[in-house]
Parts: structure tokens; C-alpha cells; sequence
């Protein structure tokens, strides 16, 4: 039996957690100010395990995702009733990440012709919430993606359709920014590539630096709408070469100005996104990242809060990239309860970053100046032991939002009045 979080206890355990905080030079109420001022961008395919509105086709381009767990949104205002449960059991004010297949066309628009329009009840929506939109063009399940190629493809038609699909998911992110008030961060990502070894590297490469070319050529207010553009090392049936490497972003975004996406399932195994935030963001101004958990591979496995996710929270607010880094997610999971993977995988996220803000950074930043280094490892062990739960739990009751683990019984009751009625 999982215990109900006691309003009187969290009162009563803050006020000693925020002492023991201080003795080491930490200001807990801060901390909490600073972390209700973050917003995530959640994403939309979590709910419908990326199936999108805009026709019945499986799912490609590397793109996998398992499970049967029941009540699977099968609409648009399903999917929005949904996030309106989630968002209402995490703290703080987020955003959303839309996906163009998410258009409510009817299935009469192909992705080329996608107008602002189409995402009229989403922008809707977003207002009622009091929400920024992000948006992500949608550059696979697709009949003109079959052939594993699109942007980068060698048949100009296909290069100039996906041109095309990319010029009005800017249009639409545009729109989205200025109707909402949010600067939109609109992220390109492609899946191209091939299943075993090339035998030539450089004409795809070439290939998707003009089609980029093209698609940003005209240049739009940054006031209400930026450009992400994100890699990857492999996927299903890209095992051998991606098109759209890390090295080619970065160079293309340090060249052209734009933000770069890190994925934290786009890379080897045994390399961590942690570690290339400080280094790419001395050569461009922002970043975007997609928070996911890879397992093996880049399988998209609900966020947790591991060491790495601990690690990218404290390179954040250690090197003080808070208001440079757009924090998004990416990851499905259609083997539990999606509205508990949203919970868990966004209540985590904000973990980390609560968790950084919690350390005594100039305490630890002195130590290391100095060449204390035993000190400076003796204190991060340390922390680990500090109330930091007491910390979070007080800031879930002030932001309204259930402490604990009390959000999975309303989840639970949801489920049972909401999601056991679909098929």
C-alpha cells in the first residue's frame, strides 16, 4: 500500500530541510523560485505512442514504439484531455512540443501543404492552458519516406516536397509564437540513412546542406520563432550511416546561427549529452535538448532520474545555461499507463534541476579553484544524503500540484473513469 502525503508533515518537514540547506549557504525558497520559473516542453507523442492525426500508416523511419498498454488517445481532443490531466500533476507552468502529424486536416492535406490553420484548436488549447507551443516538422511515416531518404534523397521530387513540408512547419511555428506570445522553437530532424555501408558519404551530405539552405533562407522574427536542427548516430535501418550526423549540425549550426538539438538517445552508448553542453555552447548562442533514456540503444525509455539526467540538471545551473537551453523531451513508452509515463519522466526532469539548484555552487567551485579536490568530493557525497525530498514535496504543494506519489492514485481514477472507455 503506497502511504497518502500529509499536507501537516511536508509543513512540518520543509522548515528543518530548508536549516540544514542553509548551513551549507543554500537558500531553499530561492532554489524552489528559480526551478516554478522553468518550463518543460512536453511532447505530444507520448500520448498516442507517435501516431499522429494525419493517416493510419505504421510507423518508420526508425521510429519504434512497443507496448498495448489500454487507452491509447485516438483523437486530437482525446490526446488534449489527456495533457489536461498531465499538466495538472506537474509543478510549475510548461510547454508542449508539437508534432506536424498532429494536424487536424481531415486527411485531406498532405504534410507539404500544412497551413497554420490546421493547428488552430492546438493553439486554442494552448491559450486556455496559458502555454507556449513548440513544433517539430514530421519527416517520416510517410509514403515519400519510404525509400529511407528525404531531405537528402537523390529524386529531386522527393527533396523538394520534404522542402516544402519544412518551409510551412516554419510558417506554422511562426504562427504558433505570435498567437501564444512564446517564442516557438520550431526542430528539424530527419531519418536519413542507410542500413549497411555507403560508398559515398559526401553527396547526401551535400544534398541535405542545400535543402537546408533553402528551407532557411528566409529569415524570421526571433522575438517570436527560432530554428533547431537535430542529430543522430544510428537507428533502425540507419545502423551503418545517418546523413545528419552530429558534426554536420554543429557545423551547420555554428555556420549558420541556428540553435542545435542534443538528444540524449542520439549518441553511442557510452557517450553522455552532459558532457557537450558547455562545450557546443562556447560557439552558438542556444541550445534545445531531448531529454530521453536510452537503453542500449536510442529507445526512448521513459525518463528517470539517473545519474546522467542529475549530471545534465547540474551542467545547467552549474554553468548558469538556464536561460540558453530549451529542455524538451522525446520518449514513449506504450507498455504503462501513458499519462504516469508523462508524470514520471517530467516530475524527474524538474528533479535534476531542483537537485542542482540545491547545491552550494560557490562552495564547490572554491574547492575546486583551490585544488581541494577531497573536499570538493566529500561534500558532493555529502548532499546526497541532505532532505532534498522535503524540498520537492513542499514546492509540488505550493505550485497545487499533488506531493508524493498521490498523483498516481488520480491517474489511477482516470484511467478507470476516462481511459478503460476506449477501445
Amino acid at each position: 500500500m503506497i502511504p497518502k502525503t500529509d499536507d501537516q508533515s511536508i509543513e512540518r518537514a520543509y522548515p528543518e530541510a530548508r536549516e540544514r540547506y542553509a548551513a551549507y549557504g543554500v537558500d531553499t525558497d530561492r532554489a524552489i523560485q528559480r526551478l516554478a520559473d522553468i518550463a518543460i516542453s512536453l511532447h505530444c507523442w507520448q500520448g498516442d505512442d507517435v501516431g499522429g492525426f494525419d493517416s493510419d500508416r505504421e510507423l518508420s523511419g526508425g521510429i519504434l514504439s512497443t507496448g498495448n498498454y489500454p487507452g491509447k488517445a485516438r483523437t486530437a481532443d482525446e490526446l488534449r484531455g489527456d495533457l489536461d490531466k498531465t499538466l495538472a500533476l506537474i509543478p510549475g507552468t510548461h510547454r508542449l512540443s508539437l508534432h506536424a502529424m498532429y494536424a487536424e486536416t481531415g486527411g485531406a492535406v498532405d504534410r507539404n501543404a500544412l497551413q497554420p490553420e490546421h493547428f488552430a484548436s492546438w493553439i486554442d488549447w494552448a491559450r486556455g492552458q496559458g502555454i507556449g507551443m513548440d513544433f517539430n516538422g514530421s519527416f517520416f511515416s510517410h509514403p515519400k519516406a519510404d525509400e529511407g531518404f528525404t531531405l537528402a534523397s537523390n529524386d529531386a521530387g522527393i527533396r523538394q516536397f520534404w522542402i516544402e513540408h519544412a518551409i510551412a512547419c516554419r510558417k506554422i511555428g511562426e504562427h504558433m509564437g505570435r498567437e501564444l506570445g512564446s517564442v516557438s522553437i520550431n526542430n528539424l530532424w530527419i531519418p536519413d540513412g542507410l542500413k549497411d555501408m555507403p560508398a559515398d558519404r559526401k553527396a547526401p551530405r551535400e544534398r541535405l546542406r542545400e535543402s537546408l539552405d533553402t528551407i532557411f533562407a528566409e529569415k524570421i522574427d526571433p522575438t517570436v520563432y527560432r530554428d533547431a536542427i537535430e542529430s543522430k548516430l544510428f537507428g533502425i535501418g540507419s545502423e551503418s550511416y545517418v546523413v545528419g550526423s552530429f558534426e554536420f549540425y554543429y557545423g551547420y549550426a555554428v555556420a549558420n546561427e541556428l540553435i542545435l538539438c542534443l538528444d540524449a538517445g542520439h549518441f553511442h552508448p557510452t557517450e553522455v549529452i552532459s558532457d557537450k553542453i558547455s562545450s557546443v555552447l562556447l560557439y552558438i548562442d542556444e541550445l534545445l535538448l531531448h531529454v530521453s533514456r536510452g537503453v542500449r540503444w536510442d529507445s526512448d525509455h521513459v525518463v528517470l532520474l539517473t545519474d546522467e539526467l542529475r549530471a545534465i540538471g547540474e551542467e545547467l545551473v552549474r554553468g548558469e545555461f538556464l536561460d540558453r537551453v530549451h529542455v524538451g523531451l522525446d520518449f514513449f513508452d506504450a507498455s504503462i499507463n501513458r499519462l504516469a509515463a508523462w508524470t514520471i519522466g517530467t516530475r524527474a526532469t524538474l528533479k535534476s534541476l531542483l537537485l542542482a539548484l540545491l547545491e552550494p555552487r560557490a562552495q564547490l567551485m572554491e574547492f575546486e579553484a583551490s585544488g581541494d579536490f577531497t573536499s570538493r568530493l566529500a561534500l558532493l557525497e555529502e548532499l546526497k544524503q541532505l532532505p532534498q525530498g522535503a524540498v520537492w514535496d513542499y514546492h509540488c504543494r505550493a505550485q497545487d500540484v499533488p506531493a508524493g506519489l498521490d498523483w498516481l492514485d488520480e491517474i489511477k481514477q482516470y484511467e478507470k473513469d476516462v481511459l478503460s472507455a476506449r477501445d
